[in-house]
């Protein structure tokens, strides 16, 4: 096959353990200018393309006709029939026409002025959050900011929108973590196996129990109709000219706490990481709020939550001047897209002051992130109230990464906090 002729990779792209220091910017510098477009081999000797240039990680994902999220889902493992049925449902694995029609009867409740609304609230949360990491602070114990402070926002906002009892918030947190982590054994004991077919079964354990309870809470939430949050607002809707059912709402339900809940904590821990590793930025954004729109931005391009989504093609094409044949597996590299020297200057720099910042972490095009406005609102707020509690924030030990191929995450931050006078 023409592409097994290609110079493989230095090193092992696919291997979630090549993810546990840092992401391999080296390399993918070296691929952008020798070969942006790299077959990836997987360990059961399947494998995909890996698109690392900004231009074609935009063309593969406005090309969505010859690009197909729906055909194999967004991830590169292949996934058992019934969980890819499962992942059809979900937005992010839709194709045109069904991925606008279920996405129009959404997307109003995401619109920047109906999340404008929602800042009052998401304030009174993050003071809720800073009392309590103040009050483990004052006892002068060190704090992990992933999870005793950046995962409660993101959990209690996705909680209050869809309506979900406040009891069940930690264990929906949990599942969600157990859904983009099942590759890091901390997170997910039985995901430390690296073949394809154990990584699909880990992923698809924690969506399945994630949209059982979801269907349930549907059953519950149709004997008891509400009007005034986002659950109601789905199963109202029509999908196809009918009701959407629960199993349907049970995927949707997934794709919307999933990504509400790790994407957002992912933003904000990995923010403070970033600022802590540099002090002279951090001091500046202190003294000058306005900045910290700009601060958010720079840290969803720095440390991009998602590694790639994958698309399958439909039809044998060309990209960057590779032939891809019918078929086969893409996967738009979010994390070398962010880096690329032809659309960033001085891309390994870490700027809050960078304008234009035309990122790709929200993605582009037809699936452009729904929930873009409301995390761009939590980091805002977010920061805000953490610098307005905090004089102090010191790092107590290294951070820890997420081993994953898909999720570019933190795992654990130790800190220690001193309020302000």
């Amino acid at each position: 096959m023409h592409w097994e002729k290609m110079l493989a990779p230095t090193i092992d792209l696919y291997s979630p353990d090549t993810y546990v220091d840092a992401p391999p910017h080296a390399e993918f510098e070296r691929l952008r200018r020798d070969e942006p477009i790299t077959w990836v081999t997987m360990p059961d000797g399947t494998g995909y393309w890996l698109v690392l240039r900004h231009a074609d990680v935009v063309t593969v994902a406005r090309e969505t006709k010859i690009f197909s999220a729906e055909l194999g889902g967004v991830v590169v493992e292949d996934l058992a029939p019934e969980s890819l049925v499962a992942m059809r449902q979900m937005l992010l694995a839709m194709d045109p026409p069904r991925h606008v029609a279920h996405r129009r009867n959404v997307s109003p409740q995401f619109r920047v002025r109906v999340i404008a609304g929602l800042e009052g609230r998401i304030r009174e949360i993050c003071c809720e959050i800073m009392d309590r990491a103040e009050a483990r602070a004052d006892d002068g114990a060190t704090i992990d900011f992933v999870h005793d402070v950046a995962a409660h926002l993101p959990s209690q906002v996705v909680g209050e929108l869809m309506g979900l009892p406040r009891e069940d918030w930690p264990a929906i947190h949990a599942m969600a973590e157990r859904n983009s982590g099942g590759q890091d054994p901390d997170i997910n004991p039985d995901g430390a196996d690296r073949s394809s077919d154990d990584l699909a079964k880990n992923a698809a354990s924690a969506s399945i129990d994630m949209a059982m309870y979801a269907i349930g809470f549907a059953a519950k939430r149709r004997e008891a109709p509400r009007q005034d949050d986002l659950t109601s607002l789905i199963l109202e809707s029509e999908v196809d000219g009918r009701p959407m059912t629960d199993a349907e709402f049970g995927s949707f339900f997934v794709q919307l706490v999933t990504a509400g809940n790790d994407t957002t904590r992912t933003m904000l821990s990995s923010g403070l990481d970033a600022l802590l590793d540099h002090p002279e930025t951090f001091e500046h954004v202190r003294s000058n709020r306005a900045d910290i729109p700009g601060m958010v931005e720079e840290v969803l391009r720095w440390a991009n939550p998602l590694h790639y989504f994958r698309r399958t093609t439909t039809e044998a094409t060309e990209l960057g001047g590779q032939p891809i044949e019918a078929g086969q597996k893409v996967a738009m590299c979010y994390t070398s897209a962010n880096r690329d020297a032809s659309v960033f200057d001085d891309p390994h720099t870490f700027d809050i002051t960078r304008d234009p910042n035309p990122h790709l972490s929200f993605g582009v095009g037809e699936h452009f992130c729904l929930g873009a406005h409301l995390a761009r609102l939590e980091g805002r707020v977010f920061f805000e109230e953490l610098f307005d509690r905090f004089s102090v924030i010191e790092r107590r030990g290294p951070s820890a990464r997420q081993r994953s191929n898909l999720n570019n995450s933190l795992k654990g931050l130790p800190v220690s906090l001193a309020s302000s006078p």
